[in-house]
């Protein structure tokens, strides 16, 4: 595998993946932020060039120094030839199957190799399938250089019984992380927190001036760690987030998605209302236990 750092490759390739979406968004949301500062500090793997027919994303090999932290080791992949996968898998220099690792694609035919090579290697998979959700069409928003208070200034036209927007930082990271379904430990709050400090996080303020709803986007450009505290659920205020995040990054042309449980349905309803599409390909995640750490 080949490591692209030509900042014109990266761009060709990102272009090019965008032919391939939904099935390639992880990667490509992954390389947006890449050639934007590169703030997770990761790096793009391809078998070939220009004639590539895998695409791996990853952290830098100085960034995963906690064996057991599988929220920075988070690997991304693509492939247009799945039966090749396996071998490519197999590579001790491409994946590091020495330490507790996720991950991430929308096809589900990468599941054979994963499992494959995760059994060669006695690792353990969790595996998790869930509705992946993308804009329905591209939109085009009045731009301004006012940059994040355009957010405030589009939430203020929909400002209902003394609720307000606010934008999320890294004090806010305890909060998400107890409420993160795929968190509540001290691995996933510094993942939460670096977060929070260079993508985008969120929020509605109750009228008691407390966070009642939130959004986190992550390292692939994701939109993730949903949740609104029970008294104000079924108020539409996810969906108010929603609409507002939707015009914003378009606005910015910053690519977003969603993956919610198919027995979510308040969230999948508010999805189908802003006209987020179903993609059939659905959102996978592997998590990978080496024995050791079973």
């Amino acid at each position: 595998m080949l490591v692209l750092h030509n900042s014109q490759k990266l761009q060709i390739l990102y272009k090019s993946l965008e032919k391939s979406i939904p099935e390639s968004i992880k990667v490509y949301g992954a390389i947006f932020n890449i050639k934007d500062k590169n703030p997770f500090n990761m790096e793009v793997l391809v078998d070939a060039w220009p004639d590539y027919q895998i695409v791996i994303t990853r952290p830098q090999k100085q960034e995963m120094k906690d064996d057991q932290d599988h929220y920075t080791n988070t690997y991304h992949i693509f492939t247009k030839v799945p039966d090749k996968l396996e071998e490519v898998l197999s590579y001790s220099n491409v994946i590091n199957w020495e330490q507790t690792l996720q991950i991430q694609g929308c096809q589900e035919g990468l599941d054979e190799a994963i499992r494959k090579v995760a059994t060669s290697k006695s690792v353990q998979v969790d595996y998790m399938k869930t509705m992946l959700f993308i804009p329905e069409l591209p939109k085009k928003h009045k731009t301004s250089s006012n940059d994040k208070m355009e957010l405030f200034e589009v939430g203020d036209d929909n400002k209902e019984g003394n609720f307000s927007n606010m934008f999320l930082d890294a004090s806010h990271a305890g909060l998400v992380n107890e409420h993160w379904a795929f968190g509540k430990n001290e691995r996933s709050l510094k993942y939460i927190e670096r977060c929070l400090q260079d993508f985008l996080g969120f929020g509605l303020l109750g009228p008691e001036g407390q966070l009642v709803s939130w959004i986190v986007m992550e390292q692939s450009c994701e939109l993730r760690m949903g949740y609104t505290v029970p008294k104000y659920r079924h108020q539409g205020n996810m969906l108010q987030i929603g609409y507002h995040l939707e015009k914003y990054l378009s606005q910015k042309e910053i690519p977003f998605y969603f993956h919610v449980a198919d027995n979510n349905g308040k969230s999948l309803q508010a999805l189908n209302n802003l006209g987020f599409k179903t993609c059939p390909c659905g959102w996978h995640q592997w998590k990978c236990t080496p024995k050791k750490y079973c």
